[in-house]
């Protein structure tokens, strides 16, 4: 069984009956619960536990073109690619061939083309192109 009570996904998996939502006593209090017994006059029904609901809608702002074009440029200069490998926004550094060092080196780069300055902490959240192309657009933003 699977329902969606208060922003949180309730399921069981020897459950054959549903359990509607105004079944559940409290069922909009349900912040730092873990676990909910549910029962009826006729029926019991087995601990369950409770997991927060992914997010449906996403809004994300993507950088530029041009500068993802430039980040990707910047990347295949530094991990010095082959002018006809392609490197994309979704490209991972990682599967480029990029090890620490290599990231490290491309931050550098970055910070340098855009007038920059890259904290390690979020340098070290740069997976992606597009990741790197989003820091720097918010980075030159706050310029």
């Amino acid at each position: 069984m699977a329902s969606s009570i208060a922003g949180y996904s309730v399921s069981t998996a020897s459950s054959a009956r549903s359990v509607l939502p105004s079944q559940v006593k409290g069922a909009t209090k349900f912040c730092g619960l873990k676990s909910v017994t549910f029962s009826s006059q006729r029926n019991s029904y087995p601990s369950i536990r409770l997991q927060p609901v992914s997010r449906r809608f996403h809004v994300s702002c993507a950088a530029k073109a041009e500068t993802v074009n430039k980040v990707c440029e910047i990347v295949k200069k530094q991990l010095a690619l082959s002018d006809d490998s392609t490197v994309t926004g979704s490209s991972k550094f990682a599967e480029l061939g990029a090890d620490s060092l290599d990231t490290v080196e491309i931050v550098m780069g970055l910070e340098e083309e855009f007038g920059i300055t890259v904290e390690e902490e979020s340098a070290q959240s740069i997976a992606t192109v597009q990741d790197a192309a989003d820091l720097i657009e918010k980075l030159v933003e706050k310029k």
